[in-house]
């Protein structure tokens, strides 16, 4: 963590809509926090030019330890975790905006792995996961028992590989269940669209990416709203033989094409604000 008193630098990495939302924060708001930015790095570096103060620019992530950043946000792809996430720890708390990186095992237990080792956080942001703090002390308490995560929106808000783009583009007039499965089949094939799936996959850790479900509906007629639904169901009350159920729905707003709800916007600079250093391990924030 940053010294009492000194700020807490923050480097970005990726500056599509959320990263620029993020950078704009700090920048406007960082000094009410004890933030500064330390470095904003993007595949393409012309998308910077006079939003993003030439020597605040990274040009290369194998210089990112030079930047002393005590914070680095990724909000730009799972490969980031996959290549970068262990050298990033050895030098500062990582929070992971795509989380369905750790869909790879091998990727998920080497970022825990140097988390512990440096003494780092590893910090996965609920996003747009509704009751994730609900759901991760169930699975602490060894009490949820089924959780399913459905997410429904415009056909043009999705960016899918493989099968999934070749299923949306052949039912593009029609709402479609593209995916119903276990999370961690989904990920590599949706990897920018399914990171609230990963995040409820992270918080149920109990039952992991393999027994936390979800089902991925590309639905034409949602011009103005991202839907998710999520459906916990907890243990059976011995007496009553009733079992404890928990159903939410999450409308966010947002425009055909649009990756991100708006809502998530605010959520992840929460998440920015509560990543004060929480210790050598993931850390739901």
């Amino acid at each position: 963590m940053a010294g009492e008193g000194k700020p807490r630098r923050i480097g970005i990495i990726g500056f599509g809509h959320l990263g620029r939302y993020l950078t704009r924060k700090v920048q406007v708001e960082g000094q009410l926090h004890g933030l500064q930015l330390a470095f904003v790095w993007n595949s393409n570096q012309e998308k910077m030019e006079g939003k993003v103060q030439k020597e605040l620019q990274l040009e290369s992530l194998s210089e990112l330890a030079q930047r002393r950043a005590d914070l680095v946000v990724e909000v730009a792809h799972p490969q980031i975790a996959k290549e970068y996430g262990e050298e990033i720890l050895k030098h500062a708390d990582f929070m992971v905006g795509s989380p369905t990186a750790f869909a790879e095992q091998g990727v998920d237990a080497k970022c825990r792995e140097a988390a512990r080792r440096h003494g780092h956080t590893l910090y996965v942001p609920s996003g747009a996961l509704w009751g994730a703090e609900d759901i991760q002390k169930m699975a602490d308490r060894g009490t949820l028992k089924a959780l399913k995560v459905t997410m429904s929106k415009h056909p043009d808000s999705f960016k899918l590989e493989g099968y999934l783009q070749e299923l949306k583009e052949r039912r593009r007039g029609e709402r479609t269940v593209l995916y119903e499965g276990p999370v961690r089949s989904l990920c590599p094939l949706a990897p920018n669209n399914v990171n609230t799936m990963a995040a409820a996959a992270v918080a149920a850790h109990s039952l992991g990416f393999d027994r936390v479900q979800c089902c991925l509906v590309a639905d034409p007629s949602l011009l103005d709203w991202h839907v998710v639904d999520i459906e916990v169901s907890g243990p059976v009350d011995e007496a009553s033989g009733h079992q404890f159920t928990v159903k939410s729905t999450r409308r966010n707003p947002s425009t055909p094409g649009a990756v991100t709800g708006a809502a998530t916007y605010a959520s992840f600079w929460s998440s920015v604000l509560n990543c004060k250093g929480h210790g050598g391990k993931l850390f739901l924030c």
